[in-house]
């Protein structure tokens, strides 16, 4: 089964908690603080790989999550947990559904996106150790893993496009010029998924995909064109196939019309697309029209290469003026680079300076933080990805963590926010699924 778009969750691992620990040995009567830090959290990982065709995995498995972070012991940190590498096919695009925004666009074998980033492991209590926090009783909870739900959408990746009515001879043109044995018969939408091949001619090679399913209105969602016309989008070039002699004795011009309109309804740039028209089926010129049927398209401007799917005729000819327009393509592509490259002002290049690395987390005034009164229930609600993640990893049942907490968000003015709306001592504060009770005392 071709799949070629599917919604998917994925969630990292969560980091694994510190610990509070204090180094006990004989002999070693005041032993420092030695608590060690917890594991990292597992990535989720996507990875193109030209071995796989479909989403059909990501069909039936809607969730996928990598391993936690294991806690720390005593002295001993916490065994990170194992990332989980997915491989999804070449031309994969990865959108978060939260947005439409397109988070990763895996075009090429082998590349690589890390979509979730596992949780940092928390830190025990060696970690705070300071000259003036000499015996810290304050440890942190692993950082919670990233949650992202996604759509993978594929968009075969491929030099040239064969499109056409159905039944135009197109799934027969392929398995003509390459190896790929499509199912053909002759009857409308024989083909019902892609199929994609490889061309060798000499020492040039380019890949060729039948693209199935337009009709009229195909741009509207009519038959199966808006499933594909978006991996048209990504070929470099189109080649037209067009039945010279249809079996409901429609007319070859108006059939080529009907797609050309289709492709501007659906992109202006799928229509600016080099095409090159093929008239098929010229082993059924029975009544020798062929030469009307392509002065009408000379007329248009268009100057048709004449093929025979069944018996090979024409091949020859249209091989060498595809190979002939990629290279036009490719050199047109290098001479836009080029261009741009040679345009470039080096005395106007800025010079990159490297800026200071901001800790991970780092909550400042500038973050964007969301506070409000919910009326229903009495209590102030601070949301804020990052606080909600500070608070989140705070080990609440020691007293010395929950007081470093309170310093925390004093520093960067919360409570100052939060007294503007009008708390006062006692009332309680959420931060995404934690309550927490405000106390105004500065010894907190």
């Amino acid at each position: 089964m071709f799949v070629d778009e599917c919604v998917v969750e994925f969630i990292s691992g969560k980091g694994g908690n510190g610990v509070v620990s204090f180094h006990r040995e004989k002999h070693v009567p005041r032993g420092g603080p030695n608590g060690a830090n917890g594991g990292r959290g597992g990535d989720i990982i996507l990875t193109a790989s030209r071995h796989e065709r479909t989403l059909y995995d990501f069909k039936l498995k809607k969730i996928y999550e990598s391993e936690n972070g294991a806690d720390a012991i005593g002295n001993k940190k916490g065994k990170d947990g194992s990332s989980v590498n997915l491989h999804v096919p070449i031309g994969t695009l990865v959108v978060d559904e939260s947005n439409g925004k397109i988070i990763a666009d895996l075009d090429t074998d082998g590349k690589s996106f890390t979509l979730c980033k596992g949780g940092r492991g928390g830190f025990g209590n060696l970690h705070y150790v300071s000259s003036v926090r000499q015996v810290p009783k304050i440890a942190e909870n692993g950082e919670p893993g990233k949650r992202i739900l996604a759509k993978l959408e594929l968009k075969l990746l491929a030099d040239v496009g064969l499109i056409g009515l159905p039944n135009a001879g197109k799934s027969t043109l392929l398995s003509v010029l390459t190896s790929a044995k499509p199912k053909i018969g002759n009857y409308p939408f024989t083909t019902i998924t892609p199929n994609l091949g490889v061309v060798v001619c000499g020492e040039e090679n380019f890949t060729i995909a039948d693209m199935p399913g337009l009709i009229e209105f195909a741009s509207e969602g009519a038959g199966l064109g808006i499933q594909f016309l978006k991996h048209i989008e990504r070929t470099k070039m189109l080649v037209h196939v067009v039945d010279a002699f249809p079996l409901d004795e429609s007319c070859p011009i108006e059939n080529y019309k009907l797609i050309r309109n289709e492709l501007a309804n659906y992109s202006k740039t799928l229509s600016e697309k080099k095409e090159i028209v093929a008239l098929n089926k010229l082993d059924l010129d029975f009544d020798n029209r062929t030469e009307q049927i392509v002065n009408k398209f000379v007329e248009m401007g268009i100057e048709p290469i004449l093929v025979s799917g069944v018996s090979g005729k024409g091949m020859p000819v249209l091989l060498k003026n595809i190979l002939e327009e990629l290279k036009q393509i490719e050199d047109e592509l290098n001479s836009i680079q080029d261009n741009s490259n040679s345009e470039i002002d080096k005395e106007s290049i800025p010079v990159l300076r490297p800026q200071p690395v901001k800790s991970r987390g780092k909550v400042t005034e500038s973050s964007s933080v969301n506070y409000y009164l919910d009326e229903t229930d009495g209590i102030y609600v601070v949301e804020s990805e990052k606080i909600e993640r500070m608070v989140a990893m705070t080990q609440l049942q020691h007293d010395e963590s929950l007081r470093y907490l309170y310093r925390r968000l004093r520093k960067i003015g919360i409570f100052d926010k939060l007294e503007e709306l009008g708390i006062d001592e006692d009332d309680t504060v959420r931060f995404g699924n934690i309550e927490l009770t405000y106390i105004k005392d500065d010894i907190y």
